[in-house]
């Protein structure tokens, strides 16, 4: 593979304008075809096999008015505690009329009509349908109208589910990582053009890929969050990538090898290195589809074409780039860069960790998994409205509902009554509702209503607990326990559903997929990893080193945004369970991450190896010349990451948590810190191979032991001499 990747990069360096031209093209075509196809995203969530998507597929059949996307706009006086004025009422029924007279509202219930009024004065319209189940802020601007007009009338407002506007994760907050990232790069290689081009090529690679996602999008259901996932990620792997192979090539060109050679040199040994980390986070984000959720499944392939993208733009446009550079690629800062013997920071901190590696061995594992504790008691789940930032409409939804209704009617369920051909529905149902009116922990239950066709029983049922509260799940639970007893005599097959059992269900299954997924991806990995360094163990210390620092990541978010601990300190007003998927989503990219960083870092302690180092000077050769890459990657995707803690929405900040200090664990303490430990404990046991797997693993040649000098190198300008650093 070296060798085949030697000759694309002198390839892509001798016809750099071919292969701009290339990647050019395909960027205007690919946004092109784009803006034609007139793709669009889906908010729509289908979780296939559960019993609220059952119930929901019924009800899409027996009545498609109740498919439609739903919302609640809550009214209270301006005063807490007191009863609306006749004045406050009239603006509420003002407020009512004008949303039901909306072109995208389907139908609105009026408070006063149906007796929806609280013991306290506060009034709320509780039922709010819309025609589709996709819906844009044009749809919902007659109900934000009306919000705004009653909050000028002195009233107290809130807004939840579809007619609440969505939460927007800050552009310019976004931006801000950016611009570190840039400033990191720069300080890096002490230029700005050497430093524009990770950020130049990481651009392409997401341009590409979030404009083809946009064009899927035309042909199957994609959801906006594959956007969100594609570009972190296609940013992320992007910048590491092309970082890994301009390092590798400025120390190759100041050594004094000629431009053609020092690009060949650094595609046949970083280039495979990157197509092999590359691999590792394509694998990761295809075994998504082992949790079994076509939303997650889709995400995953998006995003994995993505990361592709970015590794062939690595070793084909970054080269092209590098020969439009010339000699300019190689100013600014060399031997910290380029791994000098000078004593630097970085190789004083490997001597340290050589000397005291019993020590760190020892240490690093134990803090981890005090960091990890908390995972121990996890609660997965989706957000209700009181989790939402204080001032946000979706919050004063749920403190209105809470304070004049009881927490439970954010978290109705929805019980899907199917009784048999020959039966009265409404009988059975109101059977059924006066039994599920003894249970624990049941505030309400609502008089059964019948579809259209009068083939199915709809109840609402009013829980005494929030939506995520553990009583509410341990309700659900118990009604689908207890479906036996709760419809005998009534010949009537009940299903659970309704926004609160949905969540519930994808929390579950998020939960049973979480284990088979690490599965997947860290043996899949361990496959990837023992072909490219041709050991067992240094995959094994490769993964374990991942499963502490996510573990310990994951932990740490526990105990910010469900335990409390330390969460006003980045403005976590509200705990709450965490979101059902961010554990997976962030596993996938931290697992990626993690193993680019493994790659980095190892290779150069292979290729040292490879020409006879001892282990322990094949641990600092290594460290010496992938060390300033490690930390510069680390720092930016810590930064990037970090700007999503900025926004108010709590979703938000705890994705952007969970990656920043993942990143930050994984790069610091595992990667600089317990593998350097490792590899000099275990010594030249790191390289040892069984003889029959060594005769039937192909040899991809990492260390570029097998590439050769180019005998017809491209002719040069005249150059300043060039500083030589040795080996």
């Amino acid at each position: 593979m070296a060798s085949l990747l030697q000759r694309l990069g002198r390839f892509s360096y001798r016809r750099r304008r071919w292969v701009l031209t290339f990647w050019v093209g395909l960027l205007i075509a690919s946004a092109a075809a784009a803006g034609l196809s007139g793709g669009s995203f889906s908010s729509n969530f289908t979780i296939p096999g559960t019993e609220s998507q059952r119930a929901m597929d019924l009800l899409s059949v027996h009545d498609p008015a109740t498919t439609g996307a739903s919302g609640r706009i809550v009214f209270a006086a301006p005063a807490a505690g007191q009863r609306l004025t006749g004045a406050e009422r009239a603006d509420v029924q003002t407020a009512v009329s004008n949303i039901a007279r909306a072109s995208s509202v389907a139908s609105v219930s009026n408070p006063f009509d149906d007796g929806t009024v609280s013991e306290s004065g506060r009034d709320a319209n509780i039922t709010f349908h819309k025609s589709q189940n996709d819906l844009t802020n044009s749809d919902r601007q007659p109900v934000l109208a009306a919000a705004a007009q009653a909050r000028a009338d002195g009233l107290q407002v809130g807004l939840s589910g579809q007619a609440a506007a969505p939460s927007s994760s800050g552009g310019a907050d976004e931006g801000l990582g950016i611009i570190v990232a840039l400033l990191v790069l720069t300080i890096t290689f002490g230029s700005l053009i050497a430093a524009g081009m990770p950020l130049l090529t990481a651009i392409f690679g997401v341009g590409i890929g979030l404009t083809g996602i946009v064009t899927a999008s035309a042909l199957t259901d994609l959801s906006s969050a594959v956007i969100s996932l594609a570009a972190m990620l296609g940013l992320a792997v992007g910048i590491d990538y092309a970082l890994f192979i301009i390092t590798r090539y400025r120390s190759l060109a100041r050594r004094g090898l000629n431009f053609d050679d020092a690009i060949g040199q650094a595609v046949g040994t970083a280039g495979t290195a990157v197509v092999f980390a590359g691999s590792t986070v394509v694998i990761a984000l295809l075994a998504l589809f082992v949790t079994a959720v076509p939303f997650m499944t889709a995400m995953g392939f998006a995003a994995a074409g993505t990361v592709a993208i970015s590794v062939l733009i690595a070793i084909t446009l970054v080269p092209a780039l590098l020969g439009f550079a010339g000699e300019r690629a190689l100013k600014g800062k060399h031997k910290l860069a380029d791994g000098s013997h000078d004593r630097t920071l970085g190789l004083r901190w490997v001597e340290f960790v050589i000397r005291h590696r019993k020590i760190v061995v020892g240490a690093v594992p134990v803090i981890a998994l005090a960091l990890a504790s908390p995972v121990l008691h996890m609660r997965l789940g989706l957000p209700d409205d009181s989790s939402y930032a204080k001032g946000t409409a979706q919050h004063t939804a749920g403190t209105l509902l809470d304070q004049g209704f009881g927490p439970g009617l954010d978290g109705q369920l929805t019980i899907v009554a199917q009784p048999a051909s020959t039966v009265d529905g409404t009988t059975g149902a109101k059977v059924l509702a006066g039994r599920l009116t003894k249970l624990p922990d049941v505030a309400k239950v609502s008089t059964p209503t019948l579809t259209p066709d009068r083939k199915l029983a709809i109840l609402n049922v009013t829980p005494s607990s929030s939506a995520s509260s553990t009583a509410t799940t341990n309700l659900v639970e118990r009604i689908r326990a207890d479906r036996a007893r709760l419809t005998a005599g009534t010949r009537t097959d009940i299903d659970v559903t309704g926004t609160t059992a949905v969540n519930i269900d994808i929390a579950n299954r998020m939960s049973q997929s979480l284990l088979p997924y690490l599965a997947v991806i860290v043996g899949l990995a361990f496959l990837l990893l023992a072909i490219a360094f041709r050991s067992l163990l240094i995959p094994l210390t490769a993964v374990g080193g991942f499963l502490l620092s996510v573990a310990a990541a994951l932990g740490m978010m526990v105990a910010v945004f469900q335990d409390g601990t330390g969460a006003s300190l980045i403005g976590v007003s509200q705990t709450a369970p965490i979101v059902s998927l961010t554990p997976v989503i962030a596993i996938g990219i931290l697992f990626g991450l993690a193993m680019d960083y493994q790659m980095f870092l190892v290779s150069g302690m292979r290729e040292a190896h490879a020409r006879g180092a001892t282990p322990d000077d094949a641990v600092r050769y290594g460290f010496r010349h992938s060390a300033r890459v490690v930390t510069a990657a680390g720092l930016i995707m810590v930064s990037v990451f970090a700007a999503f803690i900025l926004p108010d929405d709590n979703i938000i900040k705890s994705i952007g948590f969970v990656l920043a200090t993942g990143v930050l664990l994984d790069a610091f303490m595992i990667r600089m810190t317990l593998i350097p430990a490792l590899m000099s404990l275990i010594g030249q046991r790191a390289w040892w191979l069984p003889h029959t797997l060594d005769r039937l693993i192909p040899n991809v040649d990492l260390e570029g032991a097998n590439l050769q000098p180019n005998t017809n190198p491209e002719p040069q300008p005249a150059q300043e001499p060039r500083e030589l650093i040795p080996a």
